[in-house]
């Protein structure tokens, strides 16, 4: 089964994901796409460490996301992505058109073939104001794109609000649509 999370920042994605994770009693693997380059981000990911169960396995992949998932997807396994909107900064910081879409193909195709639990998380950044900048737009639209493509790759999309989890689609339907 393939869920993504989405939401705003703080909006409880994380945890959510984690609880989804820790039900069950399943092998769990993180893939952490964060680097820490200021003092700021090395304490959001000392949080996230520290609130994990010791018994999880990390893995950090910055970029080759895609490749992480098939190493470590399987039956009985949960693996969680935290974060696609992470691995998508640092895609599109290499200025490299061609690495963000060979990488972003690689995800879908690792995608369409899990074999276990994957659940994505990823920050949903289109719902604010239009940015002045070209990289902000060209950001804001890749994670537009990638979120449509994954949501159709998913068994179920969840939407984050203040820490409620609403349930946009669920094995294949929508909730826009009728029973």
């Amino acid at each position: 089964m393939n869920i993504l999370v989405l939401g705003g920042v703080r909006s409880g994605k994380s945890r959510y994901a984690e609880q989804i994770a820790g039900q069950g009693g399943a092998s769990v693997v993180i893939i952490v796409t964060a680097t820490a380059g200021d003092e700021e981000m090395a304490a959001r990911i000392a949080a996230h460490r520290a609130r994990r169960p010791p018994q999880w396995q990390v893995v950090e992949e910055p970029v080759e996301l895609g490749r992480a998932i098939g190493r470590v997807t399987a039956p009985g396994t949960v693996v969680i992505v935290d974060c696609l909107t992470l691995w998508l900064s640092n895609l599109v910081a290499l200025e490299d058109r061609n690495v963000l879409e060979s990488q972003r193909d690689a995800l879908k195709s690792a995608v369409s073939k899990s074999n276990g639990t994957l659940v994505l998380v990823s920050n949903e950044v289109g719902s604010g104001i239009v940015p002045t900048n070209e990289l902000a737009r060209r950001f804001r639209d890749e994670a537009g794109i990638l979120h449509q493509e994954l949501a159709q790759l998913c068994d179920q999309v969840v939407w984050m609000v203040a820490g409620l989890p609403v349930l946009i689609k669920a094995q294949g339907r929508t909730t826009g649509e009728r029973a």
